[in-house]
């Protein structure tokens, strides 16, 4: 196996959950944040524009909230085995997400990233605002990550994994673009389409 540079999507890539629809459960709007999340990842909407409106839904929400999502989190099958079989070879591997820092650093250290670059929920007294701070992670800064740790890490060989419109620019600045569980706007902008949802599935095709 080549040594790669593998930089998974979060949300309905490396996990099976949508993390923002998880927190807008426990502020009892989960199905409108829900659809809005469906009409962003389809490419009908501006992301950042949708998810500045979707965080402000989560306004007043306890900072608690975010260590009750994090227990109901589940990598999607076959994550640690392709983590490994990276990691086995020489590669390293990275995650960027349009979800939300607090939650993908401990996600992180859990397996073993090497890279890691999430959106940033502001909170103040231990509540969460409904407003970001720093720079939205967004399609286009995907992308740029990618690029950033492919500088970084010294490896010429890139892998992308996504699953929505938000990382059509990450897949095509990657040697190889693949999509997981995948809507169809990405499916076919991608390199390579996994129609099973085992991420290990991607292993005999980095051989």
């Amino acid at each position: 196996m080549k040594r790669y540079l593998l930089v998974f999507d979060v949300d309905s890539t490396l996990i099976r959950e949508e993390v923002i629809e998880l927190l807008a459960e426990e502020a009892g709007v989960r199905e409108t944040v829900a659809e809005i999340t469906n009409r962003a990842m389809a490419g009908e909407l501006d992301f950042e524009q949708s998810l500045r409106q979707r965080v402000s839904h989560l306004a007043g929400l306890p900072e608690l909230v975010i260590s009750q999502v994090q227990k109901k989190l589940n990598l999607s099958t076959g994550a640690r085995q392709l983590i490994a079989a990276v990691h086995d070879s020489g590669g390293l591997v990275g995650a960027v997400s349009g979800g939300f820092t607090q939650l993908l650093e401990p996600l992180a250290r859990e397996v073993g990233l090497d890279f890691h670059r999430a959106n940033q929920l502001e909170i103040v007294n231990g509540v969460i605002t409904g407003n970001l701070l720093g720079e939205v992670i967004d399609r286009a800064a995907k992308a740029t990550a990618l690029l950033e740790w492919r500088s970084l890490s010294g490896l010429s060989e890139t892998v992308a994994i996504g699953d929505g419109a938000n990382d059509i620019d990450m897949l095509a600045a990657a040697d190889l673009g693949v999509a997981f569980n995948a809507k169809p706007i990405l499916r076919e902008k991608a390199d390579l389409v996994l129609e099973s949802l085992d991420l290990s599935d991607l292993i005999p095709h980095l051989k």
